[in-house]
């Protein structure tokens, strides 16, 4: 026998899925340009105005946009570039600061009414931020340890018994120049695809069981949807900060690495 499938009717609810992060090209024979990618552009921009308006004619009192990107270049500074870098904080705050804001906004809009798509959900965006960071690294090993020194200072750790480095060496080799690039990117999107789907599931149970079907007994479901959306969006907000900031600790550790040898 052959089972067939039942469609849901028009009323039924339907829990959302992957189809959320699925976009049609805005453009006819550009796949590539789509509504998240659209979303990045305008996120360069916002990065680019916001800079040039806090820091293009500062003033000795701070006020406005100058003040509001003062504290925000302090935070990177003293949280995530002096802490890793030390002296070589100030050589790599713009990168630092660039990047925490950037991928702040792009987590941000997944909050943002009318756009509410956190466009570190795909995965493309933050995997070409870490291979430009791994890039970056790699090239910096390499520039000031030497070609061979920058790999085996991480893969021949000093005082440890010599048989073990037959385990120690590949485990190292792997783990540092490639799964924690991987993970870089990885932890950034997964968060950002799992929030979004999570507020989603709870917004779609509140417009469902107060709108599309209101019942005596959907109603309360209704309501804690409505009630969980608010406080997960909240909750949402402070994993998008989070998110940035642990994106940019990641890449300051990375390049203190590469400048000087772990061991």
């Amino acid at each position: 026998m052959s089972a067939t499938l039942t469609p849901l009717a028009s009323d039924e609810f339907q829990a959302p899925g992957l189809g959320l992060f699925d976009w049609p090209p805005l453009v006819e024979g550009a796949a590539w340009f789509n509504k998240p990618a659209l979303y990045a552009f305008i996120g360069g921009l916002l990065v680019i105005a916001f800079a040039f308006a806090a820091f293009a004619k500062p003033k000795l009192v701070p006020r406005g946009v100058q003040n509001v990107g003062e504290l925000a270049y302090e935070f990177v500074r003293e949280q995530i570039a002096r802490p890793n870098l030390g002296k070589d904080s100030d050589r790599w705050m713009p990168l630092l600061f660039t990047m925490f804001l950037f991928v702040w906004i792009m987590n941000l809009f997944g909050s943002v009414i009318f756009v509410q798509f956190p466009v570190m959900s795909r995965i493309g965006y933050p995997a070409i931020l870490s291979i430009g960071v791994w890039l970056m690294v790699m090239y910096l090993g390499m520039k000031n340890q030497g070609p061979i020194k920058f790999f085996t200072n991480v893969m021949f750790p000093p005082g440890l018994p010599g048989w073990i480095y037959v385990l120690v060496a590949p485990i190292e080799l792997i783990s540092t120049f490639f799964l924690r690039h991987i993970t870089h990117a990885v932890r950034l999107f997964a968060t950002m695809m799992a929030g979004h789907l999570i507020v989603a599931l709870f917004s779609e149970v509140g417009w469902h069981f107060l709108v599309v079907k209101l019942t005596p007994l959907g109603a309360p479901l209704g309501v804690l949807g409505v009630l969980m959306t608010l406080l997960l969006t909240a909750f949402e907000l402070f994993i998008q900060a989070l998110q940035a900031y642990v994106f940019a600790l990641l890449t300051a550790m990375f390049i203190n690495d590469a400048l000087h040898p772990a061991h």
